[in-house]
């Protein structure tokens, strides 16, 4: 539940349902944005995570429950809700006029001054890396370029939330890294709260100070970003946040606050305050596990350690992934560096190690 009066909630949504041709496509029991806080909606394709950003925005009805602006509902229309927020979309909505003209649109709607515009408007393009397009038509503009304007038209206004739909997700890799580094240091800068949707996790750790997984209309995780890249809730989100191993088991042995879970194809050690005999999933994250072409030395603080034979190794940028049969299979992430001084190829026996809290324990409901 949502701490109720708490005055560093800015926006709260409650028993929120939305309806497309008699189905529910959104079903939110309960989610608060903070004060000077990112909130980031994850989640694959079609998950609802437009559907829920454009509701809170104002722009979808809903069929149920209700959404506080500073603890008072959103009076129908949202018109005075809307002066206190902007949107961007994924594709830039821009005036057929000038790059000045297009940043300067927000201000004269709620009518600011000409003098004040003359110097606010060139301090947002500025910010923003457009400064020296003050002239030029939006109909000349690049992609990269469009987006930056539509980013100024945003913050030039000030507003109390900003929305912004996957607003990268078309733009090519170098501008879309450019335009991520700039909004994350004028997010800070300005302090500016904001919902944003992508699913790029990346995308999602440099802006978020929260993050939500959006799955089937409704919110499978919500927390801290470490929190819910690190310990997921289930094994959708699990998945979903680059958990690459995640293995099914049964507690068999417990010691001390450690016990092990035996999986298909081998045993693994976990810390963790489980029950014997209870169902359970390993969650191992990639970038925790070792790979060696030797046994580990005796005194390992990695207290699980595998010989396999790796399967495949996908460049994927500064890492690659490789995949290690070792009765179960599972991912790692090495270096360029790491690939050459191993030698690892296709087909060569390795040994895969972690350390047992590395493993993230969910309980998981099993039939008898």
């Amino acid at each position: 539940m949502n701490p109720v009066g708490d005055p560093n909630i800015l926006l709260q949504a409650e028993d929120l349902l939305v309806r497309r041709g008699g189905a529910t496509v959104l079903d939110i029991p309960a989610l608060s944005v903070f004060q000077g806080q990112v909130l980031v909606l994850i989640g694959p394709n079609g998950a609802g995570k437009s559907t829920l950003l454009l509701t809170l925005a104002g722009l979808l009805k809903f069929a149920q429950g209700k959404i506080l602006f500073r603890g008072a509902p959103i009076a129908d229309g949202g018109f005075d809700y809307r002066r206190h927020i902007a949107m961007v979309f994924q594709e830039p909505l821009l005036f057929d006029t000038t790059v000045f003209e297009n940043v300067a649109a927000g201000l004269k709607i709620r009518g600011v001054g000409r003098d004040e515009i003359g110097r606010t408007v060139p301090e947002y393009l500025e910010r923003f890396g457009v400064g020296h397009l003050t002239k030029r038509s939006a109909r000349k503009l690049s992609g990269g370029e469009a987006q930056r304007t539509s980013l100024a038209r945003a913050f030039v206004t000030k507003p109390e939330i900003v929305f912004l739909d996957e607003p990268f997700s078309s733009l090519d890799p170098p501008t879309r890294e450019a335009l991520t580094g700039d909004l994350e240091r004028i997010l800070r800068e300005t302090h500016t709260t904001a919902v944003a949707s992508t699913h790029d996790q990346t995308e999602a750790l440099r802006l978020g100070d929260r993050l939500a997984v959006v799955n089937g209309g409704r919110i499978a995780q919500i927390g801290p970003a470490a929190e819910v890249m690190n310990r997921p809730a289930d094994g959708f989100v699990a998945l979903f946040v680059g958990v690459e191993t995640v293995l099914p088991g049964r507690v068999v042995r417990i010691s001390d606050g450690a016990f092990t879970a035996a999986v298909e194809g081998g045993e693994i050690e976990a810390v963790g305050h489980v029950r014997m005999g209870e169902g359970v999933l390993c969650c191992i994250r990639p970038e925790h596990v070792t790979l060696s072409v030797n046994a580990p030395p005796p005194g390992t603080s990695a207290r699980n350690a595998f010989p396999g034979t790796i399967r495949t190794i996908t460049p994927l940028g500064l890492f690659h992934r490789v995949r290690v049969d070792c009765g179960f299979e599972l991912t790692a992430y090495v270096t360029r560096q790491s690939l050459e001084e191993l030698r690892l190829e296709e087909g060569k026996s390795v040994t895969a190690s972690f350390k047992a809290t590395a493993v993230h324990v969910i309980p998981r409901i099993t039939s008898a």
